[in-house]
């Protein structure tokens, strides 16, 4: 994977062993950073230095995010490789999390591999989540459908967060916003599909 690293990657050592804050006060960019990902393995064992640096921390997601002007949601998925990194956030990730190297800080400011491994739906939580979508799915596409016409929800043009209420009981509850772009199907005509 090394040598793969080196194909794809054409830059300077130097360059990439700079700091990042350094980097982005001077260009306002990261124009440096390589553009992909590397393999599977490789991001099991970025997603483990990320998680080790933020529990060195002792920060929340919440606090992470709050210090960084995201969502609780898209911060911890840049936890796990899920999400980009943009470089005029990077400065303040790495000043919420100091513990990240700025190797890694520059790792997840390239194109990440999202991806996910079947056996997480055997986590209950996990499942959960799942089992609500799959049972609810036709009435939330109705209901989508009823609302905005023939589409989908994107789920890239999308905030998510999670939080925490009190129920009337005084319990604990749990409250997810998926906050979605409306895409509207697009009628197939063929004037349309001409090529220009």
């Amino acid at each position: 994977m090394t040598v793969l690293l080196k194909k794809i990657v054409p830059f300077s050592k130097t360059i990439f062993q700079r700091n990042i804050s350094q980097q982005v006060a001077e260009n306002g960019t990261t124009q440096t950073c390589p553009p992909f990902q590397t393999s599977v393995d490789n991001k099991a064992a970025l997603i483990q230095r990320l998680l080790a640096a933020k529990e060195k921390s002792g920060k929340t997601f919440d606090q992470i995010a709050n210090e960084c002007g995201l969502t609780n949601a898209y911060a911890a998925q840049l936890f796990f490789s899920q999400a980009q990194l943009k470089p005029e956030t990077a400065p303040l990730l790495k000043k919420a999390v100091p513990d990240i190297s700025d190797q890694d800080l520059l790792a997840i400011q390239r194109f990440p591999m999202r991806s996910f491994q079947p056996s997480i739906l055997q986590d209950p939580t996990v499942y959960r989540f799942y089992e609500a979508v799959t049972h609810y799915g036709e009435a939330l596409k109705a209901l989508v459908n009823e609302k905005c016409g023939d589409g989908i929800m994107s789920a890239i043009d999308m905030y998510v967060s999670v939080d925490k209420i009190k129920g009337k009981h005084g319990e604990d509850r749990i409250v997810v916003k998926f906050n979605g772009k409306f895409l509207p199907q697009v009628e197939g005509k063929a004037k349309d599909a001409e090529e220009r």
